[in-house]
């Protein structure tokens, strides 16, 4: 709910889901710009999300940024090598989020 309510004061339009089955569901009625997950969520978890996004032809190249309270090297290099594109530990700075979100929307924008 907090981070929803960072990226709506920065002028964007925020869809969130319970858990990743939730997300999946949502998804196969919308594009996604990015894509903000945890880890640890009931049903399906952030690395299966994640695995499900880049194995979909349709959401493959949708960003992704992990926020997260695991900061461990080993479930960072885990979401890396899944093809998640940032990687923030909880808590974060807003303005650590928001560089990340923007930079990340801009090359999809640049490469389109």
């Amino acid at each position: 709910k907090v981070t929803g309510r960072v990226l709506e004061r920065n002028n964007m339009e925020v869809l969130t889901a319970k858990d990743g089955v939730d997300a999946v569901e949502k998804m196969a009625e919308l594009d996604p710009d990015l894509v903000l997950l945890d880890i640890e969520m009931p049903r399906m978890d952030g690395y299966e999300l994640a695995t499900y996004m880049r194995n979909d032809s349709r959401l493959k190249g949708v960003p992704i940024i992990m926020v997260t309270s695991r900061t461990g090297e080993k479930h960072r290099q885990r979401a890396m090598d899944i093809g998640v594109n940032r990687y923030l530990g909880k808590p974060y700075q807003e303005n650590e989020l928001m560089r990340n979100v923007f930079s990340l929307l801009e090359a999809v924008r640049s490469d389109a």
